[in-house]
């Protein structure tokens, strides 16, 4: 099969690279996935240690494809109301009326999410699955293309909650954000010598450069893009040899192996192709896995991660021909 020619959905997306660049130095691997994740309709764990520039990457993601956003900062005190809504009083009706809460947006920045306790990171659980909220068991749809973009500090950082594998699962991706090298440090600096502000990213030269409608064309043939057998069946292998692994108690869910197949289509088409490769699941096996399974107490004190198993069980697996 050949690759497709140049079209206009490919090319509007991949001008928010430069877009985002005027405000990030760097990270050009975080933008990529969350461009994929829009294109598969998923949700990104952002990782990093604070001030690696995690919210400002989102922030003009957004602005790049004119799609509204709004942020919590998520502390031990949030209540889940404060995310989801709630019903208030209204003395004019002598009734209760919804007020809606900051996840009825396109793009929801939950920062710090491993920063609030259990039952606050639950109540996004509905919201990432079923594009929902439901309040006093009315339904209330999300907008079409809800995304939670969660950042969270490495969790062996003071004062954190760990996420519960289920809400892990629900995730596609975690991204991880690692600090610059010293040539982009010093980039980063005389931006902000030179007169940068993060929280102006017009001044900054932020220009919407693809709207919803170029994402929601983009989709479409991404759901087009072919996946033959056998590459279905090494993503199969693949997930199924976490579950064997000594050193997880964990292994990759088959709601996993479901987000590794979009996911390496999403990243296929974006490289031009109209068709998935091994190459492409091994693209993206890390980011769309990492999360999604533990460690054995032995396998961490021999210091190992969940990027070097997945990456022993890439080893591992043949590979189709």
């Amino acid at each position: 099969m050949s690759a497709p020619s140049q079209d206009p959905a490919r090319a509007a997306l991949e001008g928010l690279r430069s877009e985002i660049a005027k405000v990030v130095v760097g990270q050009d691997a975080a933008v990529t996935g969350l461009v994929v994740a829009l294109l598969c309709r998923g949700h990104v764990l952002l990782e990093g240690a604070p001030g690696v520039a995690k919210t400002l990457l989102v922030r003009a993601l957004a602005a790049a494809l004119t799609l509204d956003t709004k942020r919590v900062q998520f502390t031990p005190d949030l209540m889940p109301s404060d995310v989801t809504g709630s019903l208030v009083y209204n003395s004019r009706n002598s009734g209760f009326t919804f007020q809606p809460g900051p996840v009825f947006t396109d793009i929801l920045i939950a920062d710090e999410i491993n920063r609030t306790p259990p039952k606050t990171q639950a109540s996004l659980l509905e919201a990432m699955e079923e594009r929902q909220i439901s309040v006093d068991g009315t339904p209330r749809p999300l907008p079409e293309n809800f995304l939670v973009a969660a950042t969270q500090n490495p969790v062996e950082y003071e004062g954190t909650y760990p996420l519960p594998e289920a809400q892990l699962d629900r995730f596609l991706l975690k991204l991880t954000v690692p600090l610059p090298t010293r040539d982009q440090e010093v980039d980063v600096l005389s931006r902000h010598r030179d007169g940068f502000s993060p929280r102006d990213l017009h001044t900054a030269g932020v220009r919407p450069r693809a709207t919803p409608e170029d994402l929601e064309a983009a989709r479409t043939e991404v759901a087009s893009t072919s996946v033959s057998a056998e590459v279905t069946g090494y993503i199969v292998d693949i997930c199924r040899a976490t579950r064997e692994s000594p050193s997880l108690t964990l292994g990759v869910s088959p709601r996993g192996a479901t987000a590794l197949l979009a996911t390496a289509r999403a990243w296929a088409w974006l490289t031009g192709r109209n068709y998935v490769t091994p190459d492409d699941v091994k693209s993206l096996a890390l980011p769309t896995l990492r999360h999604r399974v533990q460690l054995r107490p032995e396998a961490e004190m021999a210091g190992l991660t969940p990027d070097i198993v997945v990456n022993s069980v890439l080893a591992q697996v043949a590979v189709p021909r």
